[in-house]
C-alpha cells in the first residue's frame, strides 16, 4: 500500500484489495481475531480511510463478534539462535471426478516434521562422549540428505521439464482441443477376488452359515464394529437393507429379518486376532509382502504420453466396501458393490496395444479421446457418480493445468477493484436479479464461500452462497449476519460478520421474499453468477476469486508474520500460522484427533527428556568449571524436572538399553546364522546386559551429585556447544507443541494443496534462508516442480 506524503493522514485513500483479507474476516470457530483500532491512523496496515463508508477498509466493517477458540496454549521460552508438452489442455468436470483428498495424507506432512515426531531419543548415557554415528542434530542433517535426493530426481532423464519450455500455456482451456497425439497405457488395477473366511456370525444366538458373497458384505460391517459408523442409526438401515438383497441371491442363506438379533463380533475378533498376527511378522515376511504387491502394481504405475514416461495416479479400483461418506449422508452405509472390466472403459491411443483385461472378463468399451485426459472410467453404484483414473499430480498434464490455476487467480489482481467497485454500485440497483447476484459477490468475496448448487434428496444437504436459504442465515440489526450450514464434505460453517448496511438490507429483503426452506438468492445460479464472471475476467469463477483470495491473504500473512532475525523453528511457526489463516478463511476444518492431548503431552515429556539431557550436561560443566554455574545461561535450574519424573524416567532409560542390547543381539545371531557361525549364547547375552546395570547404577550415584566428573576427552567447549544444541532442540520442540495445539482444528494441507500458489512458499523460503523440505512433503515437492523455478523476487 502507498501513501503520497502530501496528502495528510485523514485524507489518505485505501484501496479494498490492500486490506489483508485475514483482517477483513472472522471464523470464530478456530481462533481469535486481532482487535482493529479504528483510532490508528498511523498504523502501516490500516490507514485513514476517506470520507465515503465504500471506501473504509472491510476490517474496520466487518468485525468478529464471536470468539471461541482459545489463543497460544502452550507458553513460548525465548531463546535467540542463529540458527508445466507444449500444447492445450482441458480440464475434466470436477463435479464428476472422485478426487482424493490428500489432506488427511501422511505425506501431508514435511518430512522434517516426521523426523521430529521420532525424535529426539534422550541418551544420557552418550552425553559424555562424542557421536561418531549421527550428527549433532537432526535438523541440520536432514536438509542435506533430502536436497540430494530432490537433486536426483531431477537429473532423472525420464523427467519432462515441461517449465523450462520457451512458450509456455497462458490460460486454461475448456475445449475439445487435442491434448495427446500418442497414448499407451496398462489400464487399472483391480482388488483380489473375495477369499472365505469361513467365520460364523451368530444370528439370535445362534452360529449360521453364509454365502461367500453374503460372508463378504457381513464382514464389511463387522470390520467396523467398534466404530462411530456401525452405531449409526442410518448407517445400519443401508446396509441392513443392501446385505437383505445379497441374502436373497442365494437361497441355502438363513432368513434374516432382524438387524437387531444379529452378532457379527465373532467376526470381529477373527479380524483382530489378524491385526495381531500381521504385528508379529518378522521385518522379512513384511519385505516379502511388500515386494509381491510392487510387482503386481508396477506395470500399471506409468504410461507413455507422446513419447514421455509419465506417472499414473489412481490405477487402482477401489475394492467393494460400505459407503461411508463424509457428515451426515443419506446414503452411508450402502453397498459399494465391485467394480468389473465390464463397467470399465479405456482411453488409449489408436496404434496403442489393448492391455489383456482380467481373465473370463472383457472391457465395456476402448475409446481413442485425444481430446481427454482421462486413463480409464467408470460408474460407482451408490451415488452414480462418473470415476476416472488420471494422470498423477507430478504429470505434465497435471503440473500445468495448477501452473494455469494460479496464473489465473494471479491475473485477477488486473481486474479486482473494477469488479469489487461494479458490485458494490449494484448492490442498490431497481432489478432483483442484479442486487442478488451482487450480493452473493459480496460474500463469495469477502468470505471466500463457495458459489454452490442444487442438491437431490440422496444427497448431503450441503450448500455453497448460491443455495444458502432461509434458515442459514440469521439477522441481527443494525448490520450482523450469522451464518450456519454445511459446507462441502459436510464440514459445518459457523461464522457471525458485521457487514455492509445495504448487504444487511438485501439480505433480509430476500429473506422475507421467500420463507423458510427456500432459497435466500432464488434468482441466481452458480451457473449465472460464473457466466457474469467470465464477462468480467476471462476464465473468471467464483472458484477462481476463492484461490485468489486464499493465496493473496497467505502472501501478505506471511510477510507481515515473519521476522527475518528469527530463528528457522520461529519462521516455521510463523508460515504455519499464516497458512492457518488461509485454512480459516478457507473453512478448511476438521475434528480433533482423539488422541491430541496424547500426544501434547508426549510432546511435554520429550522436552522435560532434553532438559535432563542439558541438566546432565551442566553438571559436567561445573565440575571442569565452577564459575560456570554463575553465569546465567547454565546456572538456570530446570524447573519442571521433578524428582519422581526423574527416577521413572531413569528406570526408562534403563529399560530401553537392555531392549537395545537384547535388539542388536538378536540380529547379531541372525547375522551368524546367515555366515553358519556359530551363535551367541545366554551367557553372552547375560554379560552384555551388564551394561544396562552399570546404567543404572551411574545414573543413581549422578542423581545425588550437584557435579558429574566428565571423561578426560570432554573439554569445556565441547559442553557448551552440546548444551547449545540441546537448547535448540528445546525450542524447537516447543514450537511444535504450539504449532500442534493452534492446528489441531484446522487442516493445514487442503489449502497448501489446492489454493495457496506454490510460488509463494518457494520464494519464502528462499528469502528466509528456509529448506523447502520444511514445509513441504515430498508429495507437494515433487507436484510442484514448475514452481521451484521461480526468480527470486517473485511475489503473487
Amino acid at each position: 500500500m502507498s501513501s503520497n506524503k502530501g496528502i495528510s493522514n485523514n485524507q489518505q485513500r485505501v484501496d479494498l484489495d490492500d486490506i489483508p483479507l485475514s483482517q477483513r474476516l472472522t471464523n470464530p470457530r478456530f481462533a481469535k481475531r486481532r482487535s482493529v483500532r479504528s483510532d490508528d491512523s498511523s498504523s502501516d496496515s490500516e490507514s485513514d480511510s476517506s470520507s465515503s463508508e465504500d471506501d473504509v477498509p472491510l476490517a474496520k466493517r466487518i468485525l468478529p463478534i464471536k470468539k471461541i477458540i482459545k489463543q497460544d496454549t502452550v507458553k513460548q521460552e525465548t531463546i535467540k539462535q542463529e540458527t508445466i508438452t507444449q500444447g492445450r489442455i482441458r480440464q475434466e468436470p470436477s463435479k464428476k471426478a472422485t478426487v482424493k483428498d490428500e489432506s488427511d495424507s501422511e505425506d501431508d506432512i514435511p518430512l522434517s516434521m516426521k523426523k521430529q515426531l521420532k525424535e529426539p531419543k534422550a541418551e544420557p548415557m552418550d552425553v559424555d562422549k562424542p557421536s561418531k554415528k549421527r550428527p549433532a542434530t537432526s535438523a541440520a542433517s536432514s536438509p542435506v540428505k533430502r536436497e540430494k535426493k530432490v537433486k536426483k530426481e531431477e537429473d532423472d532423464p525420464d523427467l519432462y521439464k515441461w517449465w523450462e519450455e520457451e512458450q509456455l500455456p497462458t490460460e486454461m482451456e475448456h475445449d475439445d482441443s487435442v491434448k495427446w497425439t500418442s497414448l499407451q497405457h496398462n489400464g487399472v488395477l483391480f482388488p483380489p477376488e473375495y477369499v472365505p473366511h469361513g467365520v460364523k456370525m451368530k444370528y439370535d444366538g445362534k452360529p449360521i452359515s453364509l454365502s461367500p458373497e453374503a460372508e463378504e458384505v457381513a464382514s464389511f460391517f463387522a470390520a467396523l464394529l467398534e466404530t462411530e459408523h456401525a452405531a449409526n442409526p442410518v448407517f445400519q438401515k443401508n446396509f441392513f437393507e443392501d446385505w437383505k438383497q445379497v441374502l436373497k441371491r442365494d437361497p441355502k442363506n438363513p432368513k434374516i429379518t432382524s438387524f437387531e438379533k444379529c452378532d457379527f463380533r465373532p467376526i470381529w475378533e477373527k479380524f483382530e486376532r489378524d491385526k495381531e498376527a500381521k504385528k508379529l511378522l518378522t521385518k522379512e515376511q513384511k519385505m516379502k509382502i511388500k515386494q509381491e504387491r510392487e510387482k503386481a502394481e508396477e506395470k500399471y504405475l506409468y504410461a507413455i504420453v507422446d513419447g514421455r514416461k509419465e506417472k499414473v495416479g489412481n490405477f487402482r479400483i477401489e475394492p467393494p466396501a460400505l459407503f461411508r461418506g463424509r457428515g451426515n449422508h443419506p446414503k452411508t452405509g450402502k453397498l459399494k458393490t465391485r467394480v468389473l472390466p465390464e463397467q470399465v472403459t479405456l482411453n488409449l491411443g489408436i496404434d496403442a496395444v489393448i492391455p489383456e483385461p482380467p481373465k473370463g472378463h472383457k472391457w465395456a468399451a476402448v475409446v481413442h479421446d485425444q481430446t481427454a485426459t482421462w486413463l480409464a472410467t467408470w460408474k460407482e453404484n451408490v451415488n452414480g457418480a462418473i470415476k476416472y483414473v488420471f494422470l498423477a499430480a507430478t504429470s505434465t498434464w497435471k503440473g500445468q493445468s495448477d501452473m494455469q490455476k494460479f496464473e489465473k487467480a494471479r491475473e485477477l489482481k488486473k481486474y479486482v477493484k473494477t469488479i469489487r467497485a461494479n458490485y458494490t454500485r449494484e448492490l442498490k440497483d431497481k432489478l432483483s436479479e442484479v442486487r442478488q447476484r451482487a450480493t452473493a459477490m459480496y460474500l463469495i468475496d469477502r468470505l471466500a464461500l463457495r458459489a454452490g448448487n442444487e442438491k437431490g434428496d440422496d444427497e448431503a444437504d450441503t450448500v455453497g452462497c448460491c443455495s444458502l436459504r432461509y434458515e442459514h442465515i440469521k439477522l441481527e440489526p443494525p448490520n450482523t449476519l450469522h451464518f450456519d450450514f454445511l459446507g462441502k464434505d459436510s464440514i459445518r460453517y459457523q461464522n457471525t460478520v458485521q457487514v455492509d448496511t445495504q448487504v444487511f438490507k438485501n439480505i433480509k429483503i430476500f429473506k422475507n421474499q421467500v420463507g423458510e426452506g427456500h432459497m435466500i438468492f432464488d434468482r441466481l445460479t452458480p451457473s449465472e453468477l460464473n457466466k457474469y464472471l467470465n464477462n468480467c475476467m476471462k476464465g473468471l469463477s467464483a472458484k477462481v476469486f476463492r484461490t485468489f483470495n486464499a493465496s493473496i491473504t497467505f502472501q501478505q500473512q506471511v510477510d507481515l508474520l515473519t521476522n527475518p532475525d528469527d530463528s528457522v523453528p520461529d519462521k516455521l511457526l510463523s508460515y504455519n500460522r499464516a497458512n492457518r489463516e488461509v485454512a480459516i478463511l478457507c473453512n478448511h476444518q476438521r475434528s480433533a484427533s482423539k488422541t491430541h492431548d496424547q500426544m501434547i503431552s508426549r510432546i511435554g515429556d520429550r522436552i522435560r527428556a532434553l532438559k535432563y539431557q542439558r541438566m546432565k550436561l551442566r553438571k559436567q560443566l561445573y565440575a571442569l568449571d565452577a564459575k560456570m554455574k554463575k553465569k546465567p545461561e547454565y546456572a538456570e535450574p530446570e524447573s519442571d524436572l521433578e524428582e519422581d519424573w526423574i527416577k521413572e524416567h531413569e528406570k526408562e532409560l534403563v529399560q530401553k538399553e537392555r531392549e537395545r542390547i537384547k535388539s542388536r543381539f538378536e540380529k547379531q545371531n541372525e547375522k551368524l546364522a546367515a555366515e553358519k557361525q556359530p551363535k551367541l549364547t545366554a551367557a553372552d547375552l547375560k554379560e552384555k546386559l551388564k551394561a544396562a546395570d552399570e546404567l543404572a547404577d551411574r545414573l543413581k550415584r549422578e542423581s545425588k551429585l550437584a557435579k558429574i566428573e566428565p571423561k578426560a576427552s570432554v573439554t569445556i567447549e565441547k559442553l557448551v556447544a552440546q548444551i547449545k544444541k540441546v537448547d535448540e532442540r528445546i525450542y524447537a520442540t516447543k514450537n511444535q507443541a504450539t504449532d500442534k495445539e493452534e492446528n489441531k482444528e484446522v487442516a493445514l494441507g487442503t489449502s497448501k494443496l489446492n489454493y495457496i500458489d506454490p510460488r509463494i512458499t518457494v520464494a519464502w523460503c528462499r528469502k528466509n534462508g528456509v529448506p523447502l523440505e520444511k514445509v513441504f512433503s515430498k508429495t507437494l515437492m515433487d507436484k510442484f516442480r514448475w514452481a521451484q523455478k521461480i526468480p527470486k523476487d517473485w511475489t503473487f
